[in-house]
């Protein structure tokens, strides 16, 4: 009863007022309180709750991103960054928010990245991608190699301050013709402001291989819902400097094939992520 007299009271306070308060929260929190009362929702709903929530110096997009219809509010301009990415104006790169912390999300297309010996054709094809979530057309298609390296960057100031993240490959493999990507492991790695973090991963879970990773604390791939799969690369702090990003296995000669890169996904850890359905290898 006590509780629900406290919450009567606060209702009582001017809408904006109201806004103030929850302009200092988050989208989640946001939403939350719209389901209080009539005025919680009005006052959750203002634009000036999600203006707040919304970044005001967004990179420069590519012609035409945000063409067409507005979205009759400002919670519905952001609702729009968070389900649909915007492409970057160098075509190598899309944004989004998350739809429960604001935070801002980057996904760098496999032509943002360097991968070894990407653009010698008896190693690496680049095909066209009918649909892609993240707004891209291509996607490397891995013919064989020996050497396998990926590497991605992206500047701090890019990401939202004060925030953890978290980077994942995106990509395929094709059943008929993958080979070399469960066993031996690769090694992930994310240096920030001249500190590294290093992974033991695998693109792919076999179970033959099971015994060999115990102890071995390795990351394995989880199943999205649009169709690809994602392997966590690790985690950062963000901080000043430029983040790097790679994905490697250059020491042990194995031959590897059937790898098609989308890209790297750059999100907050923990934040509302809605295209992962399953874990692979029973974690």
């Amino acid at each position: 009863m006590e509780a629900a007299g406290t919450c009567c009271e606060i209702a009582r306070l001017p809408e904006e007022l109201l806004s103030a308060v929850l302009a200092l929260t988050t989208p989640r929190d946001a939403c939350r309180a719209a389901a209080v009362s009539r005025d919680f929702l009005a006052a959750a709903d203002s634009g000036a709750v999600w203006s707040r929530f919304q970044p005001h110096d967004l990179p420069p997009l590519a012609d035409g991103e945000l063409s067409g219809p507005a979205p009759p509010s400002t919670k519905g301009k952001f609702l729009r960054l968070c389900d649909r990415p915007v492409l970057l104006a160098d075509g190598l790169m899309s944004m989004s928010l998350d739809r429960e912390t604001g935070a801002r999300c980057y996904m760098l297309s496999a032509r943002a990245l360097h991968i070894s010996w990407g653009d010698t054709p008896e190693y690496w094809r680049w095909i066209r991608l009918p649909e892609s979530r993240f707004r891209f057309t291509e996607v490397a298609k891995l013919r064989y190699v020996w050497w396998l390296e990926a590497r991605g960057r992206i500047r701090s100031k890019m990401l939202s301050q004060d925030s953890t993240y978290a980077a994942y490959i995106v990509f395929k493999t094709t059943h008929r013709h993958g080979h070399g990507l469960d066993y031996p492991p690769h090694e992930a790695s994310i240096t920030i402001a001249g500190s590294t973090s290093t992974h033991t991963v695998c693109l792919q879970y076999n179970r033959s291989h099971r015994h060999d990773f115990a102890g071995n604390l390795a990351l394995f791939p989880n199943k999205r819902t649009d169709g690809w799969m994602e392997l966590e690369m690790g985690q950062f702090y963000n901080k000043d400097g430029e983040v790097h990003i790679s994905l490697m296995d250059t020491k042990r000669g194995t031959v590897k094939r059937g790898l098609i890169v989308q890209g790297i996904e750059i999100r907050p850890k923990g934040g509302l992520n809605q295209h992962t359905s399953a874990k692979i290898g029973g974690q």
